[in-house]
């Protein structure tokens, strides 16, 4: 059993690693505006469509706020994918989560 949790400790830390890799792209404004982020919530790069410049400067913040919102819910969704995988193969008690 000491053996099978370290396995699993080891499988979490691969797949914890791997989704700090990922690079995840939100959009919003039918793509107008672009923020890729990676597996560590950071920002890595924005792309706003050069005529929204001209545009009202609320509307650019608010589209900016949705893009990024939109790649953390992405990046939620393909970590619930992830160790969803991970956890059918273990017997755990229903109701029972990891990470903790």
């Amino acid at each position: 059993m000491l053996r099978q949790a370290q396995q699993m400790q080891e499988t979490m830390q691969k797949a914890q690693a791997e989704l700090a890799d990922l690079e995840i792209i939100g959009e919003s404004g039918a793509g107008m505006v672009r923020v890729v982020i990676n597996g560590r919530h950071e920002a890595k790069s924005i792309n706003i469509e050069p005529k929204l410049l001209g545009e009202d400067k609320d509307m650019l913040e608010d589209l900016v706020i949705a893009a990024f919102n939109d790649a953390v819910q992405k990046l939620g969704a393909r970590t619930a994918e992830k160790y969803a995988g991970l956890m059918s193969n273990l017997n755990l008690p229903a109701g029972m989560k990891l990470p903790f």
